[in-house]
């Protein structure tokens, strides 16, 4: 894990979901994986929503909660989350980035954005995988990540190189695993 990723704890009882917790009280309950997502307008959102659901079981398994952090509103995020058959997940709103900022997740760059392996993955993702695309909501600049905290600590991520990486969630997951 690289050193830089040291948040405060300030900044995780700021971030209250929508069952009104924040992160840090979860953080000491059981291990949250943090999911940073992009629009969801974006096809590798929806490509992550559905990952997430179909790896949930096993994710849950090792004693992780899954949060998403998104960039709408809480009833848009909600109509993602049945579609992708994630009813009742935790969430938490953050239009103005200032979370994604706190993680040091940063607004792409082109190569990051529309490279080549954008349009190859796109076509994948959108196309054969039918995910999509839509209407930017949010900031259609900012990159994705995804990090798990344990007792108020970063304990792995998995930060985005290009807006078409895809994680392996549970690999992430089992880094906390409870036995």
């Amino acid at each position: 894990m690289s050193a830089f990723v040291n948040i405060g704890a300030e900044v995780l009882e700021q971030m209250v979901a929508n069952t009104d917790e924040s992160v840090s009280k979860m953080s000491y309950n059981q291990p949250i994986m943090l999911v940073f997502l992009r629009h969801f307008g974006c096809t590798f959102c929806r490509e992550a929503l559905s990952d997430i659901a179909k790896r949930r079981k096993g994710i849950e398994e090792t004693g992780t909660r899954i949060v998403f952090v998104h960039m709408s509103d809480q009833e848009t995020a909600d109509r993602y989350f049945n579609r992708y058959e994630l009813a009742g997940a935790t969430h938490i709103s953050d239009p103005e980035c200032k979370y994604y900022m706190a993680f040091g997740l940063v607004k792409g760059n082109f190569n990051q954005l529309f490279g080549l392996h954008f349009f190859i993955r796109g076509f994948q993702s959108g196309i054969l995988e039918g995910h999509g695309t839509g209407k930017v909501i949010g900031d259609g600049f900012q990159m994705p990540g995804v990090f798990v905290i344990q007792d108020g600590e970063v304990k792995e991520h998995f930060i985005h190189k290009l807006v078409s990486d895809r994680p392996d969630y549970l690999e992430l997951a089992k880094c906390c695993a409870i036995a």
